[in-house]
């Protein structure tokens, strides 16, 4: 049992049921939001066919990726100072889960309607609203955490159970998506691609419960240097073997195999980040007394949607300069790519996670509560500026600023050509070679930048129980003071 002396200021041990019922929430929004994200760029160029040019799509559809993502960095500031500020009835994180979520949940079925094919407006209106109400989800969800507790070995239990949850909604996404639609389509199924992403989604499921474990065993840093080579070696020998034609064939265990390597890499050192979230807010609270952790959450926000805006469109713009057509046959029977392009099978199938999701939401809302909060004098000087200030002043922010957009965009340029990487048959050698560099080697590169940033990060487990006993000491100060 807990000792209460260390409740009283904040160090809070959770059951299993907060813990599940917070990862419940990332859980949810990997349904919706990952589902477009990471399928979009495809239903744009090959499903709905942006600006109804097959030619221009992929042109068209990074610009629409980048513009709107970088809106959206502008937005997340300006929500987290909202977030920060105000204390809704319903509680001042998790109220965003429902008041943002269901209108989230609707956008995302929208998204994938075909009732105005081609449509630019359409695509902009509906894409725009989505990031928004996302934003306004998410970045009071990722502030959740650090309400939750200040224990650093319960965050990162906690940070382990929303990441494994999150990666067990990848699985449904990545893999059970497009098996969705194919029925929905009444088309025949395919296995190459849907296999890849099954494997790639494992390590999720498999590793993160252990990197607790792990972190104790080798340290925080290592994790991430660990990892990341993984993840390098995963992405090399993807595009090795992409060269010797292997992706063509529809089952193939050495593509199966590179990318469950890369996946072991790529997703424990995205999924760990997170855990570094709660050490730069409780960092901040140690250097200002304020413990403001809708601003931190934006910042780290504004650079994980720049990682996002940047990986989105680049391939998009990529596979237009290499030549790559949505219209090329596709020749012979393992050859070709497993997702439909029947418009209604998209629509219909996201309704069905778009409810499952909402659900999600809801438990999410339900389960967690919020006790190591601002408070409400506090509150109220919370300014937009403070997003500038706590940059400049926060170094071990910075460095996590700059790990999220190298590994977002990493993420998303990978996730966001998978889709043209099994429908390379018919296209150019150039064609086949953009693809291959938007799906393995610029991610490679990222991964190695990533280690370099971390090496930077120094805030060391000894030094966050130093910032936490430090923190609960003032706490303890003012209470006597009291």
């Amino acid at each position: 049992m807990a000792d209460a002396h260390d409740e009283a200021h904040g160090f809070y041990k959770l059951s299993w049921l907060k813990r599940i019922g917070y990862g419940a929430g990332d859980m949810a929004q990997n349904f919706i939001y990952q589902n477009v994200s990471g399928f979009i760029s495809f239903f744009y160029t090959d499903v709905y066919i942006i600006g109804n040019n097959p030619k221009s799509a992929p042109n068209i559809q990074a610009t629409l990726m980048f513009v709107v993502r970088i809106i959206d960095v502008i937005w997340d500031p300006i929500v987290g100072a909202f977030v920060d500020k105000h204390n809704p009835r319903w509680g001042k994180y998790r109220t965003y889960l429902v008041v943002a979520g269901f209108p989230l949940c609707i956008l995302a079925v929208l998204c994938y309607c075909n009732m105005f094919q081609g449509s630019v407006i359409y695509a902009v209106i509906t894409y725009t609203l989505l990031q928004i109400c996302y934003t306004l989800t998410n970045v009071p969800y990722g502030a959740l955490n650090a309400s939750m507790t200040r224990d650093s070995d319960e965050i990162a239990i906690l940070t382990s159970t929303r990441m494994t949850m999150a990666n067990i909604a990848s699985f449904f996404v990545w893999t059970c998506f497009p098996i969705v639609t194919k029925l929905l389509a009444r088309e025949k199924i395919k296995w190459g691609i849907i296999l890849f992403n099954f494997i790639g989604s494992l390590p999720g499921i498999i590793i993160m419960p252990f990197v607790p474990t792990i972190k104790r065993k080798i340290g925080k840093k290592n994790v991430f240097y660990l990892f990341g080579v993984i993840g390098i070696v995963g992405y090399g020998l993807l595009y090795l073997f992409s060269h010797m034609g292997l992706n063509d064939k529809d089952t193939n265990v050495w593509m199966l195999v590179a990318n469950f390597i890369k996946s072991t890499g790529l997703t424990t050192c995205t999924g760990f980040m997170w855990a570094l979230v709660p050490e730069v807010i409780s960092y901040g609270e140690y250097t200002t007394g304020r413990r403001i952790a809708g601003i931190v959450n934006a910042l780290t926000g504004i650079f994980f949607k720049l990682g996002f805006a940047i990986g989105g469109a680049l391939p998009g713009y990529i596979i237009s300069w290499t030549g790559y057509d949505s219209t090329k046959e596709i020749k012979g029977e393992d050859g070709g790519n497993s997702y439909t392009t029947n418009a209604g099978a998209w629509f219909h199938a996201m309704i069905i996670y778009g409810v499952v999701g909402f659900a999600l939401l809801v438990f999410c809302f339900i389960v967690s509560k919020e006790r190591v909060v601002m408070d409400e004098k506090e509150a109220d000087n919370v300014k937009v500026s403070d997003l500038f200030v706590e940059f400049v002043r926060n170094g071990p922010l910075r460095v996590v600023a700059l790990y999220f957009v190298t590994s977002f965009w990493c993420m998303n340029m990978h996730n966001s050509s998978v889709g043209w990487f099994y429908k390379m048959n018919g296209q150019s050698a150039l064609a086949k070679e953009g693809i291959r560099w938007c799906v393995a080697v610029i991610p490679a590169i990222l991964m190695v930048l990533m280690i370099v940033i971390i090496a930077f990060y120094n805030l060391t487990d000894d030094k966050m129980e130093e910032i936490e006993k430090e923190i609960e000491r003032r706490h303890h100060k003012n209470d006597d003071l009291a």
